[in-house]
This record gives C-alpha cells, sequence and structure tokens, in this order.
C-alpha cells in the first residue's frame, strides 16, 4: 500500500510540482497469513473483482485490497486532520471514514471530525459506494485537503458514515483517494487531481508513479512533473482508449514470442489500486496450463525460477513483464500474480495492469494529453 510523508512544496514560475514518497508495507494477505486468518478471513469474505469495472456502478477498487502493499498520508480540514490512503488510479472519489461512524470498520481507524475544521462545509448531499464484498455509505463535504503540501481549497470529499461487516476493519489504510477521470466520480464529485489542475496547483497537467520493487525503498508519485532519472530509456506513449479509467488498448500477450492471450485485440486499464495482473478467466487457464501452474496459480518455486517473460504488446511495442515480477514468493511457496476476473466491454475482454506491471515501468499518467507514458526501469 502507499504509506507517504509529506513533504515541502517546490515552487515554479508557472505552477508546482510535488514528489510524495510512498512506502512499501506488509500486505493485509501476509498479516493475516502470518496470524492463521487467511484461510477462514477468504471464506467468510468472497470477492468479486470485476464489480469495480461495470460501468454505471460507482465501485472502488478495494477487490484486490488483501495484496495492496503502498500507502499514502494526506490531511483534512484546518487544523489538519491525516489519514492514511490508497493513491488510486482506478477509481475518482477521495472519502475517509468520519466520527459519525460507528461501524466497527471506522472505529480503528482515523475518523474526521468536521466540527474540528475551521474550513469544513456540510452538504445534504449523500454519497454509495458498493464493493465486492460490502459497501460503504456516507455524506459529501469540503474541505482543505492536504497532499505533499499542496493544499487543494474546498475539495468534495465523502465521509464514511457505515462500512458494514469487518471488510474494511482490518486494512491498514482509512480511505481512498481516486486519480481516474471525472466521468466515473459517485456523486459526481470533482476528483482531487482535477482541482489541482483547475486551481493551477500543479506545474504540468499529469503526474507520474514509481513503485519500487520488492523491499526497496523509493516509491513516489509525483504531482506535475516528471522525473528524468526514470525515463532515460526513453518515453514510449500510449492514447487513451477511453477518459473514464487509464484504460488503452492492447494488440496481443505473448510468451517466448508466441501469442497466448488477446491474440485479437483487447482493453487493459493502469491501475495502482490493483496489486496483480487481473487477466479474463479464459486466458487465465491458458496461461496457467502454459506456464505449468496449477489452477489456484501454485508452481513450485524451481520451476518458476526458470518461467519465460510476459510480453504484453501495446501500440506497436513490446513491454515485458519477467518472471521476478509475476512470481510471488512467500515461506517458501511460490504463486503467480495473476488473478482471474472476466469484464463485458464494448471493445472485447479488459486486463488489469496492476502493480505486479507498474513496478517494472516508471507510468506517467498525462492528462492534458489522455496519454499514459511508459518508460522502462
Amino acid at each position: 500500500m502507499k504509506l507517504l510523508l509529506l513533504l515541502t512544496l517546490v515552487g515554479l514560475a508557472q505552477g508546482f510540482q510535488t514528489r510524495v514518497p510512498l512506502t512499501r508495507m506488509k500486505s493485509l494477505r501476509q498479516r493475516l497469513q502470518e496470524q492463521g486468518l487467511l484461510e477462514s478471513y477468504l471464506e467468510q469474505h468472497p470477492y468479486n473483482l470485476a464489480a469495480k469495472y461495470f460501468p454505471g456502478i460507482a465501485v472502488e477498487p478495494l477487490e484486490n485490497y488483501m495484496d495492496d502493499e503502498y500507502f499514502g498520508t494526506i490531511s483534512i480540514g484546518t487544523p489538519p486532520q491525516e489519514f492514511t490512503v490508497v493513491f488510486d488510479t482506478g477509481s475518482s472519489n477521495l472519502w475517509v471514514p468520519s466520527v459519525f461512524c460507528s461501524s466497527p470498520a471506522c472505529r480503528n481507524h482515523n475518523r474526521f471530525n468536521p466540527a474540528e475544521s475551521s474550513t469544513f462545509l456540510s452538504t445534504n448531499d449523500t454519497l454509495f459506494i458498493a464493493y465486492g464484498t460490502g459497501s460503504m455509505t456516507g455524506v459529501l463535504g469540503y474541505d482543505i485537503v492536504n497532499v505533499a503540501g499542496i493544499n487543494v481549497r474546498n475539495q468534495i470529499f465523502g465521509l464514511a458514515e457505515t462500512e458494514p461487516g469487518d471488510f474494511f476493519y482490518y486494512t491498514p489504510f482509512d480511505g481512498i483517494l481516486g486519480l481516474a477521470f471525472p466521468s466515473i466520480a459517485s456523486s459526481g464529485a470533482t476528483p482531487v487531481f482535477d482541482n489541482m489542475m483547475m486551481e493551477n496547483l500543479v506545474d504540468r497537467n499529469l503526474f507520474s508513479v514509481y513503485l519500487s520493487r520488492d523491499s526497496q525503498g523509493g516509491s513516489f508519485v509525483f504531482f506535475g512533473a516528471i522525473d528524468p532519472y526514470y525515463t532515460t530509456r526513453g518515453i514510449s506513449w500510449i492514447p487513451l482508449s477511453a477518459e473514464t479509467y487509464w484504460q488503452i488498448t492492447m494488440e496481443s500477450v505473448s510468451v517466448s514470442g508466441a501469442p497466448v492471450a488477446c491474440s485479437s485485440g483487447c482493453q487493459a486499464i493502469v491501475d495502482t489500486g490493483t496489486s496483480l495482473l487481473a487477466v479474463p478467466i479464459r486466458a487465465l487457464r491458458n496461461l496457467l496450463s502454459h506456464l505449468g501452474a496449477s489452477s489456484s496459480g501454485e508452481i513450485s518455486c524451481e520451476a518458476a525460477s526458470k518461467l519465460p517473460d510476459l510480453v504484453f504488446h501495446i501500440h506497436g511495442e513490446e513491454f515485458p513483464v519477467p518472471p521476478r515480477a509475476y512470481v510471488l514468493r512467500s515461506n517458501g511457496y511460490c504463486t503467480l500474480g495473476l488473478q482471474g476476473m472476466d469484464v463485458p466491454t464494448e471493445e472485447g475482454e479488459l486486463w488489469i495492469l496492476g502493480d505486479v506491471f507498474i513496478r517494472e515501468y516508471y507510468v506517467i499518467f498525462d492528462r492534458a494529453n489522455n496519454k499514459v507514458g511508459l518508460s522502462r526501469l
């Protein structure tokens, strides 16, 4: 998940750029596994990753919450109240728990208290967001949101009043900060980055993400700029196929030079809020068989060390993901970082390029030109 430290804002002649360092933390899956609670928890909390991407339904991308590892901290209000959030390019709303929420999942997280903020403005508008395993309801309000020194004034956000069940109880984050497009924002709320752009708080209308591999530090979200240190191998610019999620078109996916999936083309979403590679069910079965893994994705660690790259063919270029990236190792066991998901779209099957993919590339999310930039690390 994404733990960010607040930095001093760097002022530029025509705007600002702010680097938000991210720290990688132990995932919820690992913590439950260490306590011997994983199997029973999964039985009680089945989920449907596909629910996030059905059009017309406001859904936050927490279906893969158990593997998320990068978190960030923001503050809301005057004086500031701090919250740990997921910086998520797969959704568009900002919400945090509030003092009006008595659900167990709220009580063990930071809760926003509007009475303690002199800049808070209330509304009568309500918010409902459905999840694969639950939901949250709340109200909308306005206040100052601080992201690494950038003060976004009059930012609309959700104050959770209910978080039914214990779906969020074990998660180490408080809420979500969505970085996708306004078109998919629940209740028509303006996303945080859109307000940054409208208020000229960033030097350029883009942000970039670097996620470190393994336990290395240095991960960050960079608002308003591209760090040239991470683009020495050039940037491949890919046009968006939809201005909703950060959605692009893929031509195919190959292994050892042979197409194994998406052979007729497909859609893909670059999503920091999903840790694994989400693959259509039929393509997943083919990949698991081709790579010698079981139906659950398990594979011997010896065999895993000899696996080939997964190569994603996008906009006429090849983007490889090596086995060290897509093989997950834990307690002497190896599994493939793939999960099944079927979402019907007009353009064909849909893939989610989560953190397994993103860790191999410095990713630039360009709102000015509606493109995604990939630079191989």
